[in-house]
């Protein structure tokens, strides 16, 4: 199936901001483009606002004069539905109203011609349901842009239970023929990124429900270790608490209210209070010219052990051992048992494996990084028997090798790991049901919010058994299903060899030294 040509008019209904983005989209791309609006007005002002921003284009060198004119001539308001007749493909990008929606379709179908395409830009509905009582729901579709629509480069095409595959595949080569990078969805809550993103918020809240750490802290964890363009706190003040709270409440109900997506009580409470974020001058945080940001916590200076043995592979942080050597600490390594770094005062060092250090004596757990190397901050958890000199040690340890410590508190997971971990299995369940292909995924979770790896190239890096121990060891600690592996996340890391690994763990498990108390016991089996 090949893309709509370019000599064929595409439509836009709404003359909101998507609207005119969408519009100036195909229009860059060659098509005749008509914007719709019940209110007339508002057509005309969005045509009028799309060819001012073609002239800056052109004023700028980044668009061609001829091209700027072409394209000023070929955009137009449409006053009646009746003048998109031999529009080849409309779009949606109407008020967020099914009903609004569902009307505004069935009167287009009686005007436009039997070939062409009609799509929603909906982040939020489902496609199937839009579709519901069209005589020819077959051509209908979603085709989800990401605002601003001219600069950001994704595309959900969003394929209801109704929609041809016909349809969906001459949509998303029109799509990739206007320069965009279309990935390909089945109708689910959410769709891609607002299915698979809800982690990076929940976890984040989750952490600072526990009283683990303060939402500064956690955003310069994951931003300084994890990698990510910006934190959770920060991220939902620029996106509106309300905007984003409706997102997940919205993912929630439609999943029958699954504890994989369960919303925040803290973030409700900020919506309820009228402290939306930027547009209201705070929200997790306080803006305008005399705001002060709360700054991460950071640890003070300690100084470095000279030297530590290595216990074991550390996996994910084995990049450590080089950092180590190269920072003049002296390293022995020795492959029985572990993993985790002996330090001098016979304390041990962690990777975070979804357990917490009260369950241990004298144990530091220390955060998942995407680099070891590149990363600027390292968080570090202790528990009630952690002793000074172990925690002391740890610190000085990361601080020589140049990274900044933030230690929080005894939080299973810690911040970055169970974050990823989450990401990991929500995409492993969401391929296992078609909902899209890992590449797809991958490439949506880059593109649409900016993420330094795609849950599946995380898998890969961690190894296809880390996401499940680390999960597995979450759900017997915060039972309730939330933290409860995936089905697809156990085939796609543990069908062939459990038993191996059951013994690996019991090993593990018994080189630490269980606390005297009642978290003692806790093992590693799953």
């Amino acid at each position: 199936m090949t893309a709509i040509e370019r000599s064929r008019t595409v439509a836009v209904i709404g003359a909101g901001t998507m609207g005119q983005g969408i519009a100036q989209v195909a229009l860059l791309a060659g098509h005749r483009v008509l914007i719709h609006d019940i209110d007339a007005r508002a057509a005309r002002d969005g045509v009028e606002q799309v060819r001012e921003r073609i002239e800056r284009l052109a004023a700028k060198g980044r668009l061609e004069r001829t091209e700027a004119d072409g394209a000023n001539g070929r955009i137009n308001a449409a006053q009646a539905l009746s003048e998109l007749a031999d529009a080849a493909l409309v779009i949606e990008a109407v008020v967020e109203d099914i009903s609004v929606k569902q009307g505004l379709f069935a009167s287009l179908e009686g005007v436009v011609s039997p070939d062409a395409l009609l799509a929603t830009n909906t982040s939020s509905l489902s496609v199937t349901e839009l579709a519901a009582g069209m005589a020819h729901p077959g051509r209908f579709l979603g085709l989800h842009f990401f605002n601003p629509a001219p600069l950001l480069p994704l595309v959900e095409v969003v394929s209801g239970s109704a929609t041809d595959p016909a349809a969906a595949e001459r949509a998303y080569e029109t799509v990739l023929g206007w320069g965009k990078t279309p990935v390909r969805c089945a109708d689910t809550p959410g769709f891609i990124v607002n299915r698979i993103a809800r982690p990076f918020y929940a976890e984040a809240f989750a952490v600072y429900e526990e009283q683990g750490a303060d939402p500064a802290t956690i955003d310069a964890v994951l931003r300084e270790s994890g990698g990510f363009t910006m934190g959770p706190f920060e991220l939902t003040d620029l996106i509106g608490q309300d905007v984003n709270e409706a997102v997940t409440r919205s993912v929630w109900d439609s999943f029958f209210r699954s504890p994989k997506f369960t919303p925040s009580l803290a973030q409700r409470r900020l919506v309820q209070s009228g402290r939306l974020g930027r547009k209201s001058g705070h929200g997790w945080f306080p803006y305008g010219p005399d705001a002060l940001l709360p700054q991460p916590h950071t640890a003070g200076p300690e100084e470095a052990p000279a030297k530590v043995t290595v216990v074991g592979d550390l996996g994910p942080a084995a990049a450590l051992v080089d950092l180590l050597e190269e920072a003049g600490i002296a390293v022995t390594a020795t492959g029985q048992g572990g993993p985790y770094i002996q330090l001098p005062g016979e304390g041990q060092l962690v990777l975070a494996d979804g357990k917490t250090s009260v369950e241990f004596t004298d144990v530091v757990y220390f955060d998942l990084a995407l680099d070891y190397r590149d990363a600027t901050r390292i968080a570090l958890s202790t528990g009630a028997d952690t002793s000074e000199r172990t925690l002391a040690e740890a610190v000085g340890l990361f601080q020589k090798l140049g990274k900044k410590v933030s230690v929080i508190g005894d939080v299973p997971g810690m911040i970055v790991a169970r974050t990823v971990a989450m990401l990991i299995d929500l995409t492993a369940d969401a391929v296992a049901r078609g909902v899209a292909t890992a590449e797809d995924i991958d490439t949506a979770m880059r593109l649409g919010v900016n993420y330094p790896l795609g849950p599946s190239a995380w898998h890969e890096r961690l190894g296809r058994d880390w996401a499940y121990d680390l999960l597995h060891h979450l759900d017997e600690r915060c039972p309730g299903g939330r933290y409860a592996p995936s089905l697809a996340l156990f085939k796609l890391g543990y069908a062939e060899d459990g038993a191996e690994d059951e013994a690996r763990y019991a090993a593990e498990d018994e080189a630490r030294a269980p606390a005297e108390d009642d978290g003692a016991g806790y093992g590693g089996g799953r």
